[in-house]
């Protein structure tokens, strides 16, 4: 046996994995804890590699140490899959937000962590779980929503899927909510915004038992994230407890090296880069201490003990893409879907459906969301939505254009799927980035981290400063959304099948918010979101009424974009204050065009008596429709008379049931208070005045109890 194999077995029988890391420390020389400190692959090849094949074709390797048998870590992102694909390709985290479902999502995680272990990773970034504080913020797909407690359940049940198999990393901390100007952003919020509003659900998480963190790569109140000793020890270490290990964002994660161990960076991703050059020297100057190496270390190679388990042999790679993960995979897209507005049109009566009119392009599109990092490159037949209706309505006429709204003259209905893709919204690789970067690189004639070419290296220099290169094949594309209302030309095809047909029921596309003016002119919209392999199918079975659209809103859609908090896509500094969303309509009394956990279902229900049991709240449920179907009951807390300026009521639980008609349940909803403490002078504090809590189907209707 290795001695990490040794030590591994001690701490499964009872020992301390920090005492044991810090043996295995000890027997290390200073070149392979420096080589613990950032990944495996020389920066240059590595590059290439990446700009050559893309970013979702292998595992990522760092801290591995073959002397003592250290396994190190093999990074594959995953936030709606295993990206080295070919993979099951679930709805987007937004979607499954929706959902309002952790259990659903816990198994989500299962899946994907199965897939990447069968893959060959240990170790994935799949929990993404910034803040939406604006919708218009291009990977607002990769995170849940805007509310933290909502959030930080989601993230927290993908995390406990996901660690069956794998080590779990959550990202980007923190306040990482801008993608164009990611790079060069300086995020500002006093302590009060920081705490109560940005950082409660990654709380949630490493409270969870997370491995890891991945810094990220915007400052936070002047501190790049990649070295804040503020947020990465005096909050996440010193303050929350929590014991794992942090990864810089991938190449442009710090710009310090030497700080940035001092900080609490454990590992620079994913190639020897800043570290490699920068460390050895430092340490022969006096100006880094070898305790701080010796500290770095120990956290990674604890968490590595702590879950040796995913080090053993995974699942067979025939659990990639399986028939039941696919079937997961649908059964989240219907689950996540929300309908926003019916005029009884839903569900359809397949048998009396002859005729359908499919419009808009992105009908016959595969459009599974941003290629950027959380692509999965190699889908395995997806299906669109005009397949999926064509194999849920197989006996029916449906004839198909993207442009032509003529064509729903006569139709028993026109379906009209607008909406966005990767060009619209999505990761932004473009010149922040390589500005960034061009300063950062090891020169290309480095005997360890460069080329034995030079000439090669200063080509793809020249190359980098005007291309994108890493990811999926983004490039430009992507980014920030400019506004919130569909592309004008959707707009326009709504309206022109409306004048050809009154049956028109839209079918969103996206990312997060939309703002639609033309809502209440169709007969039905729904919001798929970016569904996944099987978004088509479920659309298929959500129309037809064989599944139940279950999502709510994780964000409220304003009526007017203006309402909501400014948003400046080149921003170099912004300032993230306590409200943003539902929270701030609430504030200015603005009513949102469809508020914070709404949703429609193809049944009814109705509330009988609820009432607060210590840290629950229990309310009883009636379906009162004819068909089975689902709600999420919500529940809200504020303090009347407050002394501080607060949200007017905030999110402090929830959960879904399912009902059959007719039927009646008592409903038990957990409640964290802690979501109405507040943080002052390092403190938290809970203010001495009665908590009143509200329960309801959406933020707009619930009632206080």
């Amino acid at each position: 046996m290795s001695e990490f194999s040794e030590a591994a077995e001690r701490v499964y029988l009872g020992a301390d994995p920090r005492e044991e890391a810090t043996r295995l420390v000890a027997l290390m020389t200073q070149e392979e804890k420096l080589g613990c400190l950032d990944g495996d692959l020389p920066f240059w090849p590595g590059l290439i590699e990446m700009m050559g094949g893309g970013y979702n074709t292998r595992a990522w390797p760092a801290a591995h140490v073959e002397r003592l048998g250290i396994p190190g870590l093999d990074f594959i992102d995953g936030p709606r899959g295993c990206v080295v694909g070919p993979a099951t390709t679930f709805p987007v985290s937004m979607a499954r937000g929706a959902a309002f479902n952790p259990d659903l999502e816990e198994r989500i995680g299962q899946a994907i962590g199965a897939e990447l272990r069968a893959t060959g990773a240990t170790f994935t970034g799949a929990v993404c779980m910034n803040l939406l504080r604006h919708p218009a913020w291009g990977r607002a797909q990769e995170t849940y929503g805007e509310d933290p407690h909502h959030v930080g359940e989601m993230a927290a049940a993908l995390m406990r899927g996901l660690q069956k198999n794998v080590m779990a990393c959550m990202k980007h901390f923190a306040m990482n909510s801008m993608e164009n100007a990611r790079f060069s952003v300086d995020v500002v919020a006093d302590e009060r915004a920081l705490h109560e509003v940005y950082l409660p659900h990654f709380r949630r998480v490493a409270e969870e038992g997370v491995a890891s963190v991945m810094s990220a790569y915007n400052s936070v109140n002047g501190e790049w994230c990649g070295q804040n000793r503020e947020l990465l020890t005096s909050i996440l270490r010193e303050e929350w407890g929590w014991d794992g290990f942090v990864i810089t964002d991938f190449i442009n994660g710090l710009r310090d090296p030497v700080l940035s161990v001092q900080a609490g960076c454990n590992i620079e991703m994913p190639f020897a880069q800043q570290r490699a050059q920068a460390l050895e020297p430092a340490l022969d100057d006096g100006s880094l201490a070898i305790e701080d190496v010796d500290a770095r270390v120990t956290e990674t190679l604890s968490t590595f003990l702590r879950f040796a388990n995913v080090y053993e042999e995974g699942p067979s790679t025939a659990v990639i893409g399986c028939p039941e993960h696919r079937a997961l995979a649908r059964e989240a897209a219907a689950e996540s879907a929300v309908l926003l507005h019916n005029k009884g049109i839903l569900p359809l009566d397949a048998s009396r459906v002859s005729q359908i009119a499919v419009l808009g392009e992105l009908a016959d599109t595969v459009n599974l969301g941003d290629e950027g990092s959380s692509n999965i490159r190699f889908t395995p037949d997806p299906v669109t939505p005009l397949e999926g209706l064509k194999e849920r309505f197989p006996d029916a006429s449906i004839a198909y254009s993207p442009d032509n709204a003529s064509l729903a003259q006569g139709a028993d209905l026109a379906i009209v799927v607008v909406g966005f893709t990767r060009h619209d919204e999505g990761e932004y690789i473009g010149a922040g980035m390589n500005e960034a970067l061009q300063n950062l690189m090891p020169p290309a004639h480095h005997p360890v981290l460069g080329f034995t070419d030079p000439g090669m290296g200063e080509r793809f220099g020249e190359l980098f400063k005007t291309s994108a290169g890493i990811g999926g094949g983004g490039g430009e594309s992507g980014g920030d959304r400019k506004g919130l209302r569909l592309p004008a030309h959707h707009e326009k095809l709504i309206e022109a099948a409306r004048q050809h047909n009154e049956h028109v029921v839209v079918i969103v596309i996206c990312g997060s918010a939309v703002v639609c003016p033309w809502l209440e002119s169709t007969a039905a919209t729904l919001t798929l979101f970016y569904a996944g392999s099987e978004g088509g199918r479920a659309l298929g079975d959500l129309l037809c009424g064989e599944a139940e659209p279950g999502g709510r809103l994780p964000f409220a859609i304003p009526v007017d974009e203006a309402s909501l908090v400014p948003f400046e896509r080149e921003a170099t500094s912004a300032e993230y204050e306590l409200l943003h969303g539902q929270w701030k309509l609430d504030h200015e009394n603005i009513r949102a065009l469809r508020a914070f956990g709404y949703g429609l279902g193809y049944t009814s229900f109705a509330m009988g008596p609820v009432k607060a049991e210590g840290d629950t709240v229990q309310a009883e449920l009636t379906n009162t429709g004819s068909r089975p179907g689902s709600t999420v009951v919500q529940v809200y807390g504020s303090v009347p008379g407050s002394e501080y300026r607060r949200p007017p009521k905030r999110l402090v639980g929830f959960k879904k049931i399912r009902l059959d008609a007719g039927e009646t349940r008592t409903l038990s909803i957990p409640v964290d208070v802690r979501m109405l403490d507040l943080r002052i002078s390092g403190d938290w504090q809970t203010e001495k005045r009665p908590v009143l809590l509200s329960v309801g189907f959406d933020a707009g209707s619930a009632t206080p109890i």
